[in-house]
């Protein structure tokens, strides 16, 4: 099922229970104002080196902002948040150096599909927590925020 909304954004979506979910990566603080810059940095950084981490699974790479106990509703352009850059994998047995760790928790999750430009995503987002969220029956907790992407 598909949602459509003013702006022009067409996501499909489903609603998923996820088991704990290991990922190995790298980190950087970051704002709003700086994440498309920063992000391209950190991806620079890791991307490389994704293949020292022995037990990964699957391809994808993992995208996490991780805001802590903030609540999206108190987030301005300059709040300071965690970025990660990583892989999932099967345990946490050998961390290649400069990389650390972090567990996706379990839980319900929103997944939605897009397929655009780097361009859209923001009206992605947008469409998603100020369009559909306050339409749904659910709530953002305190967990991180995470996109699956493909390793290209």
């Amino acid at each position: 099922m598909g949602f459509k909304s003013n702006l022009s954004i067409n996501m499909k979506h489903r609603i998923e229970q996820t088991e704990d979910r290991l990922v190995v990566g790298m980190k950087s603080n970051m704002t709003i104002q700086t994440i498309q810059q920063e992000t391209g940095n950190l991806a620079r950084q890791f991307m490389p080196r994704r293949g020292e981490v022995t037990s990964r699974i699957g391809e994808h790479v993992f995208s996490i902002q991780n805001y802590g106990t903030l609540q999206m509703k108190d987030m301005t352009p300059q709040t300071v948040f965690e970025k990660w850059v990583g892989v999932e994998v099967s345990n946490f047995d050998t961390v290649p150096e400069g990389m650390e760790t972090f567990v996706l928790k379990a839980g319900t999750y929103v997944v939605f599909s897009f397929k655009g430009s780097m361009q859209e995503a923001p009206k992605a987002r947008q469409f998603m927590f100020q369009e559909w969220l306050p339409k749904s029956k659910y709530q953002l907790d305190n967990r991180a925020h995470f996109e699956v992407l493909s390793e290209d």
